[in-house]
């Protein structure tokens, strides 16, 4: 296996390289500056659109799910053992500074997913058997032309590997060992086996439903599982009151610092929390974009107003809880522990007795929900390539791909996802930034039309 950690980490590592980070950070400024911007003047609207106002419903509009269906879905991909095991890796291997250019990525990514989720509805393609799609490959498909073609394949067969469930199965099994089996005795080298085997089972019985249960099951849980996450992440703030302040200063300070030891200087520290904040958030890479293109509407600057909700809720309020409750209670210090099982400590710390079991719980349904999420941007890959037909074989070799992702350690697991992820962001900034200006007249129309009603 350590070869094969190896050339995984190698490949994530030439990836992830500083032209990569200046497409997708640079690229998400540019779009932010682009529209003056005007995703953040229009936040109070998306707001409205969440909270279901009867003026901008449309039940009669094509798609399959609503506003907040949508956005529950893709943050189900987003809300979960990224803002647990990621944040923790982050601050593990780069220290607080890593933090800060994990929020830098949400800053900039309200844009990227403002465009990004506009043209997830703007150009919906159609399948071979009449099936409405959306997705990266389905806005490149539609809205350029044949020769930037080769970027729609490549999104997809990155997509195939890249929205494999590696992280959050390896945690979910992982988490399970150290937090459940191993204190009982219960451990065997065959766990991660029979794990992987009923995390299978549980996710088969969500994704046969397709994404309409999906949609329906976030909607559902990840609002109510966020809030319980960030009341408990709460009191750990209060316990550690006098530490919160010193706690963010630490990130802006150790943002900038050449002496960050053990991280390889400033350069790594900006890779690593880039990394990690689109791993989080997921503005720019385009997973995302496939299950706001499910949205029903026939207004696909609303979409994109709603999208752009995402990296605020999920990096800059989430994962910076994460990051604040490691930090207070100073566990990187003092544990070998790593990724969820490092989190599970700073739970403990203050939650004595009990404190692992409810991180456990949130590791439990945020994995579920985001494995069951990515089946479903998997899939949009395989029909894309192969046809509808595809979607059937695509949840069988899933499924079981559960298994085998069960084993992987976790630097392997992220650096799989790492790599991936940089391919996929290729072909979508490309196409996003090409696309801009027609993503930028329609808003413009739609906010004239807005102010109408």
């Amino acid at each position: 296996m350590t070869g094969i950690e190896n050339a995984l980490a190698q490949f994530a590592s030439f990836v992830w390289g500083m032209p990569l980070v200046v497409l997708l950070l640079g690229g998400g400024l540019t779009l932010l500056l682009f529209s003056r911007g005007a995703p953040y003047r229009l936040l109070p609207h998306a707001i409205g659109l969440l909270r279901g106002d009867a003026r901008h419903q449309d039940q009669d509009a094509p798609g399959q799910l609503s506003h907040f269906q949508a956005l529950s879905a893709a943050l189900a991909g987003t809300i979960g053992l990224g803002n647990i095991a990621g944040v923790a890796v982050a601050v593990e291997l780069g220290g607080p500074g890593a933090i800060f250019w994990m929020w830098m990525t949400a800053v900039v990514g309200v844009a990227t997913k403002f465009f990004t989720g506009t043209l997830a509805v703007m150009y919906r393609g159609r399948d071979d058997q009449g099936g409405l799609r959306g997705g990266p490959m389905w806005v490149i498909h539609e809205a350029l032309s044949a020769r930037y073609r080769p970027l729609a394949y490549l999104f997809c067969v990155a997509g195939l590997i890249g929205c494999l469930p590696s992280l959050q199965v390896n945690q979910l099994v992982e988490t399970t060992q150290a937090l459940v089996l191993a204190p009982r005795g219960w451990d065997h080298d065959l766990a991660p086996l029979i794990l992987g085997l009923i995390i299978m089972l549980a996710c088969w019985l969500i994704v046969r439903g397709g994404i309409v249960r999906i949609g329906a099951v976030a909607a559902r849980v990840v609002p109510t599982m966020c809030v319980i996450y960030l009341l408990a992440i709460g009191g750990i703030l209060l316990v550690h009151w006098s530490a919160v302040v010193p706690a963010l200063l630490s990130i802006f300070r150790e943002a900038f610092s050449l002496q960050a030891a053990g991280t390889g200087g400033l350069v790594a520290i900006i890779l690593l929390g880039v990394r990690r904040g689109l791993f989080s958030n997921e503005a720019g890479i385009g997973t995302e974009v496939m299950a706001h293109g499910t949205a029903r509407t026939s207004e696909p600057v609303r979409e994109g107003i709603v999208a752009m909700l995402g990296p605020i809720i999920d990096t800059l309020i989430v994962c910076t809880a994460t990051a604040l409750a490691l930090l207070v209670t100073d566990v990187a210090s003092v544990s070998e522990l790593s990724g969820a099982s490092l989190t599970s400590q700073a739970f403990e710390s203050v939650y004595a007795g009990y404190g692992v079991a409810l991180l456990y719980l949130m590791v439990l349904i945020f994995g579920v929900t985001t494995i069951t999420t990515y089946w479903f941007y998997g899939a949009q890959c395989a029909v894309y390539l192969f046809g509808a037909r595809a979607e059937i074989w695509y949840r069988t070799l899933y499924l079981l791909s559960i298994v085998f992702v069960a084993m992987l350690p976790l630097h392997a697991a992220l650096n799989l996802i790492d790599g991936m992820y940089a391919l996929m962001a290729i072909p979508t900034m490309t196409a996003t930034l090409l696309l801009a200006p027609k993503v930028l007249a329609a808003s413009r129309d739609y906010v004239v039309r807005m102010r109408q009603v």
